[in-house]
Parts: C-alpha cells; sequence; structure tokens
C-alpha cells in the first residue's frame, strides 16, 4: 500500500531568500532519507511561502520491505563439537534471532564458517518518518537564525504550526525546544489577512483546501502567474518590464496570493537618472520599472525621462479590496525615497568635480595606504604604465589619463552616499554635465565593470584601462600592506579584482606584459610604502600566483577541459610564460580545445610524448627552439636523422613566432619524420654508444620537445 506524505513547516513571515534555500535543501533532505530507509516513493515536490515550507511524497509505500541478509559466523571448528552446535554456534544463533538448526556451513578463504540468513522485518513508514521530520527540520542551514520565548529552538523565523501526514494518518511530531512547544496536526493557517484555520484531512487535499483559503502554496504556479501579469500590464502601456532574474525569484517568494498592481510617480522625479530610480524601486522597494518601448539608453544619461515610465508595477500579497489603499501607500513610500534622491542630486550640483576630488584628501583609503586621494594619484602612475606597455598613443591615452584624476570624485557625492552601488556610473553623469569629453565620462561610469560574475566589461578602451588600472592598484596596495585573501575571507574583493583583470584583457585582446608591469609596479609600491618593508620580489610572486588561480577559474568556469587548463596554465608554466601575455594564453587553450573537437589533438599529442619522454635523458636547455648549433649533420649516420633535422627547421619559425595553428598542423606532420627515426628501416638508436652521437640524437628530440611546449605542456594531457 502507498500514500501521499505531507509536511507543512508553518512559520511568521520568512524572509524570500531563505524560502528558496530552504525548498532545495529539504527537497534533498527528504529524498536522501528516503532512499536510505529503503522506502520507494514517487515525485518529492516542495512549494513555499512566506509563511509555510512544505514537502509532498506521492506514493510512498506505507511500510519498509523486509530485509533479508546473510551474516558470516564463527569457524566451523570452533562452533560445532562432534556436528552439534556448540556455545559459538549457539550464540551466533541466538544473536541472529534464528534456529541453532537453521545455521549452515560454508567454505571460505579462511575455512569453513557458519552462516546465518537473517530476515529483519520492514519498519511501519510513519514511525520511521516521525525522528526524521525533526530532523528535516533543524536541519535546514541559513543566515541570521532565531531563537523565541525561552525555547532553544532555531530557525529562520518562530515555527507557528506543523501538518504532518501520511494520507490521513496524523503523523506525531513535536518541536519540544519551541517556546511554546509546537505539536504537529491537521490544521494550517489561510492567508494572513484572512486569519483562519485551514484542516487538511487528507494529505491529496493540501493544494486544494488551502487554494479556497486564498494561498497559492505552488510556488510554479505563483511564477507563471506573476510573469503573465507583469507582461501584460507592461503591454498595454506599450513598455517592457526591467525585472531581473534575481528580483524575479524574490518576488515570488514574497507573496501567498499575487497581485500584480500599478503605481505612478510624479513627473518631476523623471528627471533623477534613471539608474537611482531603477535602484530605488528594485533594489530597496521590490518593485518593477517599466522601460520604453524603443528607448536609448545611455549610460551617462543625467535624467530618465527618454528610458522609463512614470508607472511601475508591483507585486501585492493584499486582499483585491485593499488594491487602491496598497498602491497609494506605495506610491507615498517611493515618492519620498526619490524626493530624497533629488535632494542629493541638487546638492551635488552645486559643487564641481574637481573640488570633490580634492576633498578625498580627507576620507581614509585603508590603514596605512593614505587617501583616496592618493590612491588617485597611484592609479594615475598606473594608468601611465599601462598606456605606456600597450603602446596606446591616440586620444584614448588623453581620455584615460583625465579620467584617472578624476575617477573617484563621486565617492563624496550625497548620491553615492545614499546610493554606493551607484558609484562610478554617478561620477561619469556629473562629469558631461560639466563639460568633460565624453569618453572621459564613460571612461569613469565604466571603470567598476565588471562588478561580479556575469556583468558587463568596459564598452570604451578609456574604460578598460582604467578599470586594469584600478584593480592593479588595489591589488598592490592591499598585498603590499600584508593582507591576502584567504579561505572564504576575502574582504577587499581580490579575487574578483583578479578576475576582472583577465576579463578585460582577454575581452579587448590586449598583449599586456603583465609579468614585466607587476615587476615595475612592485618596485615603485616598496618605495611608496616604506614601513611595510615591501620586498618586491615576494610581492611580485604573490600577486602572480593570485592572477595564475584566477585565470585557471575562469577557463574552467568557460567550459575549457581541466587537463587543457593544466597544460597552459598549470603549475609546469613559469609564471613569466604564463603572464607575459593572458591573451595569448587563451587562444593556445582555445586551440587546443579545438584540436580535441576536431579528434587531431591526439596525433599532435602522440608525437609530442615520444620525443619528450627521451629528451629529459639529454641535457638540452628549454629555451632552445631551434636545431641550428645544437644539432651537428656531420654526426648523422641515418637518413631519418636528416628528415627529423628538416622538421625541426620548419617548426623553428613557427615556434619563435608564436604562429600557433601551422606549429600544431607542422607538429602533425612531423609524425613521419619521427616515425621513421625510431621505428622505419633508417631508425636509429638513440642512445649510442657513442656519447656525441648520443648527445646529437637526444639535442633532436629536446628541440622538438621544446617547440611544442611553446604550443603547452603536453604532459599534463590525458590521452
Amino acid at each position: 500500500m502507498s500514500s501521499t506524505f505531507l509536511l507543512e513547516i508553518g512559520t511568521e513571515e520568512l524572509p524570500a531568500e531563505f524560502v528558496h534555500s530552504a525548498l532545495k535543501q529539504l527537497q534533498q533532505m527528504v529524498m536522501s532519507d528516503l532512499k536510505d530507509l529503503r522506502l520507494s516513493h514517487g515525485q518529492v515536490r516542495v512549494s513555499g511561502t512566506p509563511r509555510r515550507l512544505a514537502v509532498l511524497v506521492d506514493s510512498l509505500i506505507d511500510r519498509q520491505p523486509d530485509l533479508e541478509e546473510e551474516r558470516k559466523g564463527p569457524p566451523v571448528k570452533q562452533a560445532l563439537v562432534d556436528g552439534i552446535p556448540g556455545p559459538a554456534a549457539l550464540g551466533f544463533a541466538k544473536r541472529c534471532g534464528v534456529d541453532p538448526a537453521e545455521l549452515q556451513a560454508r567454505d571460505t578463504p579462511k575455512g569453513p564458517c557458519l552462516f546465518a540468513r537473517v530476515c529483519t522485518p520492514g519498519d511501519v513508514t510513519t514511525t520511521l518518518l516521525i525522528e526524521r521530520i525533526t530532523a528535516w527540520i533543524n536541519g535546514l542551514q541559513g543566515r541570521r537564525f532565531m531563537r523565541w520565548g525561552d525555547g532553544d529552538q532555531r530557525f529562520s523565523r518562530p515555527v507557528r504550526w506543523l501538518v504532518s501526514l501520511y494520507g490521513s494518518e496524523l503523523i506525531p511530531v513535536t518541536l519540544s525546544a519551541a517556546q511554546p512547544p509546537v505539536h504537529s496536526g491537521r490544521l494550517s493557517r489561510s492567508h494572513r489577512l484572512r486569519d483562519s484555520a485551514v484542516e487538511i484531512q487528507h494529505a491529496d487535499d493540501y493544494f486544494d483546501a488551502l487554494a479556497k483559503a486564498g494561498v497559492m502554496v505552488d510556488r510554479s504556479e505563483r511564477e507563471q502567474l506573476i510573469r503573465s501579469a507583469l507582461d501584460t500590464e507592461a503591454q498595454a502601456c506599450s513598455a517592457s518590464v526591467d525585472c531581473p532574474e534575481g528580483l524575479f525569484e524574490e518576488l515570488v517568494d514574497l507573496v501567498e496570493a499575487p497581485r500584480v498592481l500599478s503605481g505612478e510617480i510624479a513627473d518631476r522625479y523623471l528627471d533623477l537618472p534613471p539608474e537611482v530610480i531603477v535602484t530605488v524601486m528594485q533594489s530597496h522597494q521590490r518593485y518593477v520599472p517599466l522601460k520604453r518601448e524603443n528607448g536609448q539608453h545611455d549610460p551617462l544619461a543625467l535624467q530618465a525621462r527618454d528610458g522609463l515610465l512614470s508607472k511601475f508595477l508591483l507585486v501585492s500579497n493584499g486582499l483585491d479590496r485593499a488594491d487602491e489603499t496598497i498602491v497609494r501607500g506605495n506610491e507615498r513610500v517611493l515618492g519620498a525615497r526619490l524626493a530624497d534622491a533629488e535632494f542629493f542630486l541638487n546638492v551635488d550640483r552645486k559643487s564641481a568635480s574637481e573640488v570633490r576630488r580634492d576633498s578625498l584628501d580627507r576620507v581614509t583609503f585603508a590603514k596605512g595606504l593614505g587617501s583616496l586621494r592618493d590612491r588617485c594619484e597611484r592609479m594615475s602612475w598606473m594608468t601611465e604604465r599601462l598606456i605606456q606597455s600597450l603602446s596606446i598613443t591616440s586620444d584614448v591615452a588623453i581620455h584615460a589619463k583625465r579620467a584617472a584624476h578624476l575617477c573617484k570624485h563621486d565617492l563624496v557625492s550625497q548620491m553615492v552616499g545614499e546610493f554606493p552601488e551607484l558609484q562610478g556610473l554617478i561620477g561619469g553623469k556629473y562629469l558631461l554635465e560639466e563639460g568633460e569629453d565624453r569618453q572621459v565620462a564613460l571612461a569613469v561610469a565604466e571603470h567598476y565593470q565588471p562588478r561580479g560574475a556575469g556583468d558587463a566589461l568596459p564598452s570604451s578602451d578609456a574604460g578598460a584601462l582604467l578599470a586594469l588600472s584600478d584593480r592593479l592598484e588595489l591589488l598592490l596596495s592591499i598585498y603590499a600592506k600584508g593582507d591576502r585573501p584567504s579561505g572564504s575571507s576575502d574582504p577587499y574583493a581580490l579575487r574578483r579584482a583578479g578576475n576582472g583583470i583577465v576579463q578585460i584583457l582577454w575581452d579587448r585582446g590586449w598583449r599586456l606584459p603583465l609579468q614585466s608591469l607587476l615587476s615595475d609596479a612592485a618596485r615603485y609600491w616598496a618605495e611608496l610604502f616604506p614601513a611595510f618593508a615591501v620586498q618586491p620580489e615576494v610581492l611580485v610572486t604573490d600577486l602572480s600566483l593570485l592572477l595564475r588561480q584566477r585565470m585557471v577559474s575562469q577557463f574552467e568556469e568557460d567550459g575549457f577541459p581541466a587537463d587543457l587548463v593544466q597544460a597552459v596554465a598549470g603549475e609546469a608554466v613559469g609564471d613569466a610564460r604564463l603572464l607575459s601575455d593572458p591573451v595569448d594564453a587563451r587562444e593556445r587553450l582555445a586551440l587546443l580545445h579545438q584540436l580535441r573537437r576536431d579528434e587531431r589533438l591526439q596525433a599532435v599529442q602522440a608525437v609530442v610524448q615520444r620525443a619528450a619522454k627521451l629528451a629529459e635523458k639529454g641535457e638540452l636547455g628549454s629555451d632552445q627552439l631551434t636545431p641550428s648549433g645544437v644539432v651537428l649533420p656531420d654526426l648523422f649516420e641515418s637518413a631519418s636523422e636528416a628528415s627529423l633535422l628538416q622538421s625541426l627547421e620548419n617548426l623553428s619559425p613557427l615556434a619563435q613566432t608564436g604562429n600557433y595553428i601551422q606549429l600544431a598542423e607542422g607538429l602533425q606532420d612531423a609524425a613521419k619524420a619521427l616515425e621513421a627515426f625510431f621505428d622505419g628501416p633508417e631508425s636509429v638508436m638513440v642512445m649510442a654508444d657513442n656519447l656525441d652521437v648520443r648527445r646529437n640524437r637526444l639535442n633532436l628530440l629536446g628541440v622538438l620537445k621544446n617547440q611544442a611546449s611553446v604550443l603547452a605542456q603536453f604532459d599534463c594531457i590525458q590521452s
């Protein structure tokens, strides 16, 4: 027999982020425990609202199947006396709960032993679930758990009721650590504004019973309803919704009976920057802005009229009769926040950006690292070095230098003080309004990009230069100070800064000699901060390790196979090689990946590995890419040696210039020459008795190995 199992954990209003996380945890725990308990079942469904977490298990069997197992007992010679069970056999039979006559003797590697077949009756499902239900509730993890009353029960919010049913049978469960203790029953709760009890007679009735009480428990239904209603409202206004997935998921978990309503803001607030309005609506109030159809998005726009409607949408959890009251209340709250923003904007306009930049001198960046103005000076130095390293001589250089001078001025603005997530963007808008070149303003607006995983990269060259400068200055300063990211602790977001550096370089295709730049910068930082006793070589080594780790991490996140990543950026590859040109490393990795997809990599790998194995016995330096001067044709004793030499001479210019595609093709072509060298009728013995001949042949193989290493460390690649 089977039936549906229902567990509902009823609480006070839960944070949306906890609901989403808890449901995943609950589903995983239930499925795992039912498997361990040998309880077969159908689908495990989880759903929830701000006031409840629910799990339903379809077709859960009513008891465990009997468990039959074979147990090994004592050796026959110890257990039987003249074929009759002795004390050892009797004790073993008693422990297994079987008749001694049912014991069987069987051969084992250690000699004949007694065996017993034991049948353990399965337990009733409801009995087994009593303990597990409590464990599931206590096993849920989340941030900022609380206790309530005088009890020791911990949860995201106080637990007020439990419904635990197997079909129509009540499963008695008590949270004794709660205050007051919570006993399971059949009574759930309606929508909070109806404030009535809902009796659940059978687990299968759960969704229908709560629907009648005004609660849409099924999360997927709420998703569909909200998304459809948002789109319908937007289409009616010839607009589109600005609702990121994170906000949408939060809205779904904030309501039990969703209703999409629309409100208005005063027309004058459209004179605010669009990002300010959007930030207030989305991040502060959980509203959905409406974007104009075919509206132009200008990151430097100082007013929102061209991009946003004065209308906004909100997802209500109230009753329909209160719609107007809810809308008016939300309009007042939003209007107050926008009025504050309007005030901040007007105050900021009274001061020039240069004045704000000068006031950065009064704001400390970090202990021992001076002020934010000092940081700007270091960023200006770094920007100059980047321009030199990348040989940028156009107007981009002029714009980047000016942007580096002004980039942090908005950190002391009223607007950024209220909306710190808009730093940089607000600064760029102010600069453009004051008459700065648009490219300068855009660079300032973009220099915090990317802010995190999946964020946009700077769209302009000047913005990319400034973004690199910002992150390199941060890494150098914090590392010089002696701080390092460790484990999950990274208060300065140094790993994210490293990610940003490599992402920007790859995006722009800039051939930046990063290792050389770090060396110059480390010496400069050592002069700037004598109190830190900076050792430039150690600083470069530590930063190189961080950037290597970030490159490897980004490669793997982008879907490149782990062995190919190690072949290009693993420990076998020196820092100087890897960080001399991060773009080069990505290009080589992409080529290897393509060769594998085309089923050509194995052929190249076979050539390289066979040569490399013997080449290790030689003494040739790893930087020798040409056979000239180290391979002497006068010592050849076979035509296969001359043929292999010709292949090396063909590969030399490809390896020296980094022509990777042709180098890979050339390595494939060298397979025939190498095969003749090792196995053909003109093959040779590499480890010849004549030491000069032996050295000459090992050098042939060593040059081939070195040429292949220009592309990758092939010994890291799995066959």
